[in-house]
């Protein structure tokens, strides 16, 4: 059901997962636990996927922005609703009982939390959002909350592999203009003038900037683990019309 990064399961008072699309309600092409409120799954069937990840959080509530590949972050005091979300890619609060989550399906999830778990993270870091800066821009938010980027943990969660990410020329050259040492995540593919883009690599990177206290990676294909989670890319290639999300979250006990 849920997958968790030993680091962060380490750290007293908090509780997270890299919630799986096992179990939930959702049948056909959302079949398990599609969290996606964008998606067009019924929405009944998702707000109960999504209750599920509540309350195996034991958390009050739970709550997600509006995604649109940006380095905004938002701090979160109190809990939304779900018709009304803020635009952001990445939650970070003080507050206990109040689960922060992002939505993904292929792009990477990473989870924040400092060593006496106070201040917690959540960002959803998919290419866009890690050249223009979403992670370096949820630390920034944790230490306006009063913490040390030298006691923040930060695990990485499931996201697309090298494997099974190819991308044409112009994605390339932008990165390598953004950041010139990312040409070693680029290797050829078996099309011309196209590479495979290591995408966890780069996200584990822009943290290793960041000099936080430690770093993880549950290392898990999106793509490949087709039982367990929903795919983007893969849905795409096989031309289907729409896809599911799954959550990752993370809370402070009460």
């Amino acid at each position: 059901m849920m997958i968790e990064a030993p680091q962060l399961k380490s750290v007293t008072g908090i509780r997270h997962g890299f919630f799986t699309r096992q179990g939930g309600h959702s049948r056909g092409l959302y079949a398990g636990r599609n969290t996606g409120l964008g998606s067009d799954d019924d929405r009944a069937k998702v707000l109960a996927n999504r209750a599920q990840v509540r309350d195996a959080l034991g958390a009050a509530a739970l709550v997600t922005p509006y995604q649109h590949h940006s380095p905004d972050v938002v701090i979160v005091t109190e809990p939304w609703g779900d018709g009304d979300p803020p635009k952001a890619d990445a939650l970070v609060t003080s507050a206990p009982g109040v689960a922060i989550a992002i939505n993904t399906a292929d792009c990477t999830p990473v989870l924040f939390a400092t060593t006496d778990g106070s201040i917690i993270g959540a960002a959803h870091a998919g290419w866009k959002g890690a050249v223009d800066g979403v992670l370096d821009q949820t630390v920034a938010a944790m230490e306006g909350l009063g913490a040390e980027r030298k006691n923040i943990r930060a695990a990485i969660g499931p996201t697309i592999s090298q494997a099974n990410y190819e991308v044409g020329p112009e994605f390339r050259d932008r990165f390598l203009s953004a950041h010139a040492d990312s040409e070693a995540m680029f290797t050829p593919s078996t099309r011309d003038g196209h590479h495979m883009f290591d995408l966890p690599a780069f996200v584990r990177t822009r943290l290793e900037e960041l000099s936080l206290k430690a770093i993880e990676d549950v290392s898990l294909c999106t793509y490949a683990d087709e039982d367990r989670f929903f795919s983007y890319r893969r849905t795409t290639h096989r031309g289907e019309p729409d896809y599911g999300r799954q959550l990752s979250a993370i809370v402070i006990n009460t």
